[in-house]
């Protein structure tokens, strides 16, 4: 018997119509709740916990803008209230350790390296410009805070050792609109630098 609360896996559950089911069902959620457009292509992993119903960890591998990507899902299920429910979907962090451009679908061409237009409502794009507007924040010594409105365009380009984005972002201080053209760098897991701001008047 599975004891309540363990994380056990579940052996040759990665190949069955039941897991497969939950994988697809926990990309589809995600999809729904971030717009985004990521398609299922295999469960890698599996394991479960038993919760008043049973949490399934997956190990879901799927397809981002054209490039194969690791998930981490948990999907809770209690089969008897017919209940399902997407607990967590995030990017599994052993496949790639920290996150560059390539990650956000830009691919190296043979004409060199160059800025590509990524999705805005990718994370990686939408932490870059919130680390730029609080970093906006604290250049400007404004007491009235600078609200995101919206991230107009992303472009990255993957670098040696970092990945450029740059971005027009839409902001609110007050009740005044304003635009700015940032360039971050981001290297590894979660370190940004704001490199470059101006005031875009178009």
């Amino acid at each position: 018997m599975a004891t309540l609360g363990g994380v056990h896996p579940s052996h040759g559950a990665e190949n069955s119509v039941e897991t497969e089911n939950l994988a697809r069902f926990a990309v589809d959620e995600h999809n729904k709740k971030e717009n985004a457009l990521v398609e299922f292509v295999r469960v890698v992993k599996a394991s479960e916990q038993v919760v008043a119903g049973t949490l399934h960890h997956l190990t879901v591998e799927v397809m981002d803008a054209g490039k194969k990507k690791l998930y981490e899902a948990k999907v809770w299920v209690k089969p008897w209230l017919n209940f399902k429910e997407l607990q967590e979907f995030k990017h599994a962090g052993d496949c790639s350790p920290s996150f560059t451009a390539s990650d956000l679908g830009v691919k190296k061409d043979a004409h060199g390296p160059g800025l590509q237009a990524v999705p805005t409502h990718d994370p990686v794009v939408q932490d870059a410009a919130n680390h730029a507007l609080k970093t906006i924040q604290q250049r400007s010594n404004s007491l009235v805070p600078y609200e995101l409105k919206e991230i107009v365009h992303a472009k990255a380009e993957e670098l040696e050792d970092f990945a450029k984005l740059e971005m027009l972002l839409k902001v609110k201080r007050g009740d005044k609109e304003e635009k700015f053209k940032v360039e971050v760098h981001h290297k590894g897991e979660g370190t940004y630098h704001l490199n470059h701001m101006e005031h875009d008047h178009s």
